[in-house]
């Protein structure tokens, strides 16, 4: 009875150093995962979700700062609508695992006489009395004709306001109608400019959905007229 005992208690022990040896090791698992270090967000360069949000912070940012740096009666509230707007944008970039608070700036928006060198043909054609006409045009291309293509070059990315589809400019007035075409899937949208940005044709969330290619917030090759 005795040698049974013992060889009972050998077994529980062996059982025991087991368990123990098995939950050991489930924890040095557990624990090597949890201090394994998260991906490194990315930046604008390495992804083009990434860059679109990039572009959008940064002509939100500058539309604030101009606003800022040129007041109105009206700034107080753009500003506020604004910001509002660049923390719904950081918000994107932290889950879409961009780095938060990157910004880009639109690289057409710092090109404002592209347009103006496309208007002294016709000008000069016909009507000389014209380019005096044209001269405001300078500021981005609001003096051009209906149905003419305005912004050549420019990246088209949103502004991250919401409400019905509308676009925003700092080249065209309210009232504006501009239709914008993605030549990466042929989907068109014509949207009216309600307020002013920090680029040539900034896309609301509701205009930008009508276009955009799943995933993206960028529209790399875009092309901008004007139709009323």
């Amino acid at each position: 009875m005795s040698r049974r005992r013992t060889l009972g208690t050998k077994k529980k022990i062996a059982l025991l150093v087991s368990a123990a040896t098995v939950a050991g090791g489930g924890a040095f698992v557990m624990a090597s995962t949890s201090n394994a270090a998260p991906p490194a967000p990315k930046s604008a360069s390495e992804s083009t979700v990434c860059l679109g949000l990039a572009t959008a912070l940064g002509n939100n940012q500058k539309f604030i700062a101009d606003q800022k740096a040129n007041p109105d009666a009206q700034s107080e509230a753009r500003i506020a609508n604004r910001e509002a707007v660049v923390a719904e944008i950081k918000r994107k970039q932290e889950a879409s695992g961009c780095a938060v608070g990157e910004s880009a700036q639109d690289s057409q928006t710092a090109q404002p006489s592209q347009p103006a060198q496309s208007a002294p043909p016709p000008a000069a054609s016909a009507q000389p009395s014209q380019p005096a006409a044209s001269a405001p045009a300078g500021n981005g291309g609001g003096a051009a004709a209906s149905g003419q293509q305005v912004c050549n070059g420019s990246t088209v990315t949103l502004s991250g306001e919401g409400g019905a589809p509308a676009a925003s400019s700092n080249q065209f007035p309210a009232g504006t109608k501009l239709k914008v075409t993605n030549l990466d899937n042929n989907k068109s949208t014509t949207v009216e400019v309600t307020s002013v940005s920090g680029s040539c044709a900034l896309l609301n969330n509701a205009a930008f959905e009508q276009v955009r290619e799943p995933g993206k917030f960028l529209i790399r090759r875009a092309l901008i007229e004007k139709v009323g």
